[in-house]
């Protein structure tokens, strides 16, 4: 048998360091359960420190609506943008859309709004819907029975996404949410209570990420 010495990882500001830091830092986040259509943004809030959030991408190009809202509504309103990053890795580009300009935070629940996510990594739909259905929780508990409907109907509604892919959740007034994948309908879920908790992740009250809330709704 051979004995290798064991070897001292370099710290990030020696040689080495750097790319080493880099790639554990991607092999954290490709092993997290993240969600997508949102959820990731949850997941990642009790890591405040490595996770991080900007009111806008940097040197943002000005954000066309996307087709799937066009034809929905005849053309949308941009409300507010973010951009999630998990331990300086780019996770996704987050839009909140509106029918016309003049969204009263307050009001998002009973408005007809679209959050688009454009993803810079590769999710399961497995996991966009288990880690949707945990944040749609945070609310209150769910019966046993509805949660698994609920985590049913989530797993037929997304998509694998990998870079560059768009998620896009319509909210209707009247509870109704359908959603998208790269303009192409996926879906709908005609339950109010559902359609409240899931855009609830991102803009609700009990969101576990306030300060991406805040830039969705034009808060900062």
């Amino acid at each position: 048998m051979t004995h290798r010495r064991p070897t001292t990882p370099a710290a990030p500001g020696e040689p080495g360091g750097t790319a080493r830091a880099h790639a554990s830092r991607r092999r954290v986040l490709a092993a997290l359960p993240l969600a997508a259509l949102p959820a990731v943004v949850p997941a990642l809030s009790p890591l405040p420190a490595a996770a991080s959030t900007t009111s806008a991408p940097p040197s943002a190009p000005v954000a066309t609506p996307p087709r799937e809202l066009t034809l929905e509504w005849g053309g949308a309103h941009l409300h507010g943008r973010g951009r999630l990053r998990f331990l300086g890795l780019h996770v996704y580009d987050i839009r909140l859309w509106t029918p016309q300009p003049g969204l009263v935070p307050e009001d998002w629940p009973r408005r007809a709004l679209a959050l688009e996510i454009e993803y810079a990594r590769s999710f399961s739909a497995r996991a966009i819907a288990e880690r949707s259905l945990d944040e749609m929780r945070r609310v209150g508990p769910l019966p046993a029975d509805l949660a698994e409907r609920w985590e049913r109907l989530l797993a037929q509604t997304m998509s694998d996404v990998k870079a560059g892919d768009r998620l896009t959740g319509v909210q209707q007034p009247d509870g109704l949410s359908r959603f998208f994948h790269n303009g192409e309908k996926r879906g709908e879920v005609r339950d109010a209570e559902f359609t409240r908790r899931f855009f609830g992740i991102w803009l609700g009250d009990t969101t576990s990420e306030p300060a991406l809330r805040d830039s969705l709704l034009g808060r900062r």
